[in-house]
């Protein structure tokens, strides 16, 4: 009996799952940098907000407070999750999509292209490009499709969880309709909307 029981511990604690989750906060904040310094878009800076109207004697008795509460309950200490997006395979495909994007922004400005609401660029009107531009215009959106996806499997990759990639593409697909510059195109609900 004693050794079923051993062998049953044993058993219990070797059926250990490790569940390693998708970093979506960390995807987000990737994806925003990435976009950015794709676009080239310095980031707007923050006024800081106005403090509240509070006196000195309440100020000291909400520290106080705050340092008698983390004495009594230890404040949480965890990690932030971390995305690598530096390989070379993702710093290659950055510097590609960096230097497309000065030709992109003309058509994106016409209208002439959209974002689609997976992420990928799509050419929403091919009647109303101007017939010396179309072939560029769909050169230039399936060779950034193709970088976008790459991109995707590449961070995926560089993190060890190559399963990771469509969720990577899901985070990227919602930023780069945020990070859309005003008069741009996107997809929303099977429509096109202008931002």
């Amino acid at each position: 009996m004693r050794k079923i029981s051993a062998l049953g511990a044993l058993l219990l604690t070797a059926c250990v799952t490790i569940n390693i989750y998708f970093p979506a906060a960390a995807a987000e904040k990737a994806a925003d940098e990435i976009i950015k310094d794709i676009q080239s878009i310095t980031p707007q800076k923050t006024e800081p907000k106005p403090k509240a109207g509070l006196t000195d004697w309440q100020m000291t008795a909400f520290q106080w407070l705050d340092n008698a509460i983390n004495v009594v309950v230890s404040p949480a200490q965890a990690d932030e999750a971390n995305l690598n997006i530096d390989s070379p395979d993702i710093r290659k495909l950055r510097a590609t999509m960096e230097s497309r994007f000065a030709s992109l922004q003309p058509f994106y400005a016409a209208g002439f292209i959209g974002i689609k609401a997976d992420g990928l660029l799509a050419v929403r009107d091919a009647a109303s490009v101007p017939l010396k531009d179309r072939n560029q215009v769909n050169k230039l959106v399936a060779a950034e499709n193709s970088d976008r996806q790459n991109l995707y499997q590449a961070i995926a990759n560089a993190n060890g969880h190559p399963e990771w990639a469509t969720q990577i593409k899901s985070t990227f697909a919602a930023r780069w309709v945020s990070n859309a510059q005003p008069g741009w195109w996107y997809q929303s609900a099977g429509s096109w909307k202008q931002k």
